[in-house]
């Protein structure tokens, strides 16, 4: 049984879309404003993961278009350091990671969910916790479905995604003073702490931007691949920069910077300054939707990677296992799932978010910024179905924007994404050993 090419151009958009909004800036605009301090630098941060995002999609568009297979950056990476030399080694090591990094994601959306709950109901951490764990349970039962059914719950979702946005937006432009959100009159701050809080606040907004990759992953199960994923990626991106930008202004608009910067619930803060407590209640019943939403993209994306992995031998064969009747890779649905339950029970918000960018950096974004490069000199670039504007400074600014982020981490974080791919050669010698 192979998997089945169902998802159409408009179906990729939204399964990108509500990946990249997720929980994901509804609790990184107070993040980003304690660190930047003001409105116009929180906007600079916000701009600046826009523009890493645009020139990182340009490679996953390249790759996307000609290799579109289950797995997205399992499959590039092995085809472009070559299939049965570097590229076992470098699928392996992503692999490896996502196993981990993949619960990380879905347990930081999880938690962000139950903390925006706690609004609506005042709850103790145990509980919390317990809520986080159900809704990954609740995600593992909607996702247990053939891809066709999934990508028309993905359009609905998408839509609640964007009236929710829409409302805030606005609500902060008829409410407030837009104005505001420019004003850097109190701005006196210098050049180099510009530079490194500008740095760390863009650990943030990355982690909101991230997911307009997601169609990669499915790409398999796309109709027309060498169109949709370029297109359905930059149409993400365009999309969502322009929500998270306007969204940020409506906030601005109503709230001073230092009132965002230490609220807890940023949008229901927001909406009680312009409604009442009620409106409220109701707003934040609309992220925790959107919350949902992502959630259930992020998942749908990160079962593909293993599952792609252990159809090619490279990876533990159980999670090539396909449903015998829905045909989607079940087993690595409930092994992830799994995982996220356990995080969610263990480890907080705060250890989340920070440790999914630095463990990426190396063994998936710089590592296909390269591949790529190596990949075009091998087969030519006219053998590209897409090929990006300007090569290769799409590459290079890339590549800068990466280091610059993992630069700015904290150094446990940093060591941990340089521990992760050493411990995975490691595993990766003793699995090759054994097979």
């Amino acid at each position: 049984m192979t998997l089945r090419r169902e998802l159409t151009a408009v179906q990729a958009t939204a399964l990108n879309m509500i990946d990249m909004v997720g929980i994901g800036p509804f609790i990184t605009t107070s993040l980003v404003a304690a660190t930047m301090g003001s409105a116009p630098m929180a906007l600079l941060a916000w701009v600046c993961g826009a523009a890493l995002s645009f020139v990182d999609a340009s490679i996953w568009s390249e790759l996307g278009a000609k290799m579109p297979k289950a797995g997205g950056s399992y499959a590039f990476l092995r085809e472009t350091y070559g299939r049965d030399t570097w590229g076992r080694l470098m699928a392996f090591l992503f692999v490896w990671q996502t196993v981990f990094q993949a619960p990380l994601v879905v347990t930081s959306g999880a938690l962000g969910f139950a903390k925006y709950a706690a609004f609506i109901m005042p709850m103790s951490e145990l509980a919390s916790r317990l809520l986080a764990a159900s809704l990954i349970i609740a995600l593992v039962a909607l996702l247990y479905r053939r891809i066709g059914d999934v990508g028309k719950i993905s359009v609905v979702l998408w839509v609640a995604v964007l009236m929710t946005l829409a409302w805030i937006i606005v609500g902060g432009f008829v409410h407030g003073d837009p104005t505001r959100a420019f004003d850097a009159t109190n701005t006196v701050i210098g050049v180099d702490f510009v530079w490194a809080a500008l740095g760390v606040a863009s650990i943030s907004t990355m982690y909101s931007y991230l997911g307009y990759y997601n169609i990669c992953h499915l790409g398999a199960e796309v109709k027309d691949p060498e169109r949709v994923i370029p297109r359905s990626m930059m149409i993400s991106i365009a999309g969502i920069a322009v929500l998270y930008l306007a969204m940020q202004v409506a906030i601005y608009a109503v709230l001073p910077a230092n009132e965002v910067a230490t609220s807890s619930f940023v949008v229901s803060t927001f909406m009680t300054a312009i409604h009442n407590s009620t409106i409220a209640q109701v707003a934040t019943g609309l992220v925790l939707l959107v919350a949902l939403s992502s959630l259930f993209s992020v998942m749908l994306g990160y079962t593909r990677i293993p599952y792609a992995a252990a159809k090619d031998g490279l990876f533990f064969s159980v999670f090539g296992r396909e449903h015998p009747t829905k045909a989607f890779p079940h087993v690595a649905l409930l092994v992830l799932g799994g995982l996220g339950i356990v995080f969610s029970l263990t480890l907080t918000l705060d250890d989340t978010i920070k440790s999914i960018i630095a463990m990426r950096v190396f063994t998936q974004f710089i590592a296909q910024a390269v591949g790529l490069v190596i990949y075009r000199r091998r087969v030519g670039a006219g053998n590209m179905p897409w090929r990006m504007w300007l090569y290769p400074i799409p590459v290079i600014l890339t590549i800068a924007g990466w280091l610059w982020i993992f630069s700015s981490a904290k150094p446990l974080q940093q060591q941990l994404g340089l521990l992760a791919p050493v411990v995975g050669v490691i595993v990766f010698m003793i699995f090759v050993k054994k097979r």
